[in-house]
């Protein structure tokens, strides 16, 4: 059974229009969440902020 704090959110590109999607648990992180990951169409690492 599949926990309910847990929701799919968006990740969106800084540089580009490129997305991940992946969940995070609302309970414990509150804030929006922003990551350096990989970005296929630049071809390296970017900002990936929490989008709605």
């Amino acid at each position: 059974m599949a926990s309910k704090n847990r929701e799919p959110i968006k990740l969106k590109s800084s540089e580009s229009k490129f997305v991940y999607w992946t969940t995070k648990n609302k309970k414990k992180t509150t804030g929006r969440l922003e990551l350096k990951k990989y970005d296929p169409t630049l071809r390296r690492h970017v900002t990936f902020k929490e989008a709605k």
